[in-house]
């Protein structure tokens, strides 16, 4: 039933990405930007999958894996993949995005192999070195190569999407993600279930697959190292598809580039002898007060994103010991976990995105306002349904996941790209994205803490960051890049001669 719904949701992605068209494309044109896209961002969830698999390991090991550690180990990756933006993003902005998005998807391959071979060594007994610093320094290679998806997807869309196009575009990243972490939490799971030694009742067809393709029968242990191995594998498949499929823009494509109105097109922008350097990008971006706005407000979506993602059912858990009741009234939300965040997550995207260029002229500050402010009503109700009311606190918890990604999916997936321009949109990206990641390595560091003393925290810990997001995104309310609002004003100009022409030819009397 979970995965008709997502593949109906994948269907509706599809549909509403060929029915928005607002430049008049040709239909050639849709599907190629359709064949270039799709396994793009397939390989883009594939990372997410095998990046929040971690998640899912922690619970299958229990109390091998505490929550100090669990969070020492997650925050270890997180500040990884925030601080390798500064190389990775200018990087990709030389190499193009079809190399980075390969070089993400091997390089994030591999670290999962690795670390599905620690954990089956520390599960059979035979790990020599300690298993945090193990976990820690291969997770964070592995969110050193994931740091090139990010920039290498926007770094595409840079040059296949008109401003115009792009917080549409946005919706599809934000679904992309929501897809993501519904391979992680739910298939992860499903894998988890699979590997376990002695399975209740009758097996699934699924588990009778993964024991008949993995003979996993170890006779003494789960094979909870399929959770990161078969990830692995899929990524590997996903990067053979892209270096057949995929291409950095449509003059590779063999279509003639467009104007896509962004800072690239400002005067002084759009020379293609113009040397950009590291420095130069990196000094661009840093000086401009509007990339620091929507990087700050993308860092506070870092914190309120996986301090709910990351820690609901790590906390769900520990209450079936505490609190029977509440753990009961929390299993929907437990065993739904990623199917819920996945369709909670493509509808905050495509909200946002929608709300953005047909409301608010591709301004992306007035709908990440109304998310934040939606986040500060969540987490208030959240404080006071803690411990008490399951369904009301589930609800909250995956609400928030429903705004958080609508402002995660305009800020790092279309403002930073509008505002970078096509040319440096990967440096400015990746510096956006790498805020949301050092911001989740701060929440997982201090709920890791809090959380062991009392949960009580949790919400109270996110709430400031919602008010500061909301604050920000009012800074940034009326804010668009110049080469934008000259092609917005053209398109009105246009539409208002069209209307006078239709007027005077309609009407006898001015004829």
């Amino acid at each position: 039933m979970a995965l008709l719904l997502v593949s109906l949701c994948l269907a509706a992605v599809i549909t509403l990405y060929f029915r928005n068209n607002p430049l008049g494309h040709s239909r050639k044109f849709m599907i190629r930007r359709f064949v270039n896209w799709f396994p793009l961002g397939m390989t883009y969830a594939f990372l997410y999958m095998a990046r929040y698999n971690l998640n899912v390991s922690k619970n299958a090991m229990g109390d091998m894996m505490t929550k100090e550690q669990f969070g020492l180990i997650f925050a270890a990756g997180t500040i990884t993949y925030g601080f390798s933006f500064l190389l990775n993003g200018p990087i990709v902005d030389k190499i193009g995005g079809k190399k980075g998005i390969i070089i993400a998807a091997l390089g994030s391959a591999l670290m999962n192999l690795l670390m599905g071979g620690v954990t089956y060594l520390y599960l059979m007994g035979r790990l020599k070195t300690n298993m945090v610093l193990a976990f820690s320094v291969l997770f964070a290679l592995n969110m050193f190569f994931q740091s090139y998806g990010a920039v290498s997807i926007i770094k595409v869309k840079a040059y296949w999407f008109h401003v115009r196009e792009r917080g549409v575009f946005g919706a599809i990243f934000g679904t992309l993600i929501s897809f993501g972490v519904y391979f992680a939490f739910d298939w992860g799971q499903a894998i988890v279930n699979a590997s376990q030694l002695h399975i209740e009742g009758e097996k699934t067809a699924f588990q009778r697959f993964i024991q008949h393709i993995f003979a996993i029968d170890t006779g003494t242990t789960n094979a909870t190292w399929l959770v990161f191995t078969i990830p692995a594998f899929l990524l590997l498949v996903w990067a053979l598809i892209d270096f057949i499929l995929l291409k950095d823009s449509p003059k590779e494509a063999n279509f003639d580039d467009f104007d896509t109105a962004d800072a690239s097109s400002a005067p002084g922008e759009n020379d293609d002898n113009l040397k950009i350097s590291i420095g130069f990008m990196l000094k661009k971006i840093f000086t401009n007060p509007v990339m620091i706005t929507i990087a700050l407000v993308d860092f506070t979506s870092g914190v309120l994103r996986n301090g709910i993602m990351q820690w609901y059912l790590v906390y769900a858990k520990e209450t079936e010991q505490t609190n029977p009741a509440f753990f009961e009234g929390s299993k929907f939300f437990i065993n739904n976990w990623g199917l819920l965040l996945c369709m909670t997550g493509i509808f905050g995207g495509f909200a946002a995105g929608i709300i953005s260029d047909r409301l608010f002229n591709s301004r992306r500050g007035p709908p990440a306002a109304i998310n934040n402010a939606m986040m500060i009503v969540l987490l208030i109700i959240m404080t006071f349904s803690l411990f008490r009311h399951p369904t009301v606190f589930g609800l909250s918890a995956i609400l928030i996941t429903l705004a958080v990604i609508g402002v995660h999916s305009l800020m790092s997936g279309t403002a930073a790209a509008d505002f970078g321009g096509k040319k440096m949109t990967a440096t400015a990206s990746g510096i956006v994205d790498g805020c949301v990641y050092l911001g989740s390595g701060i929440q997982s560091l201090a709920i890791g803490y809090l959380s062991h003393r009392d949960w009580t925290y949790w919400p109270l810990f996110l709430l400031p960051f919602a008010f500061m997001g909301l604050w920000l995104s009012i800074r940034m309310w009326s804010e668009l890049p110049a080469a934008t609002k000259k092609y917005i004003l053209e398109v009105e100009k246009a539409e208002i001669k069209k209307q006078e022409r239709e007027g005077t030819t309609g009407d006898p009397a001015q004829a």
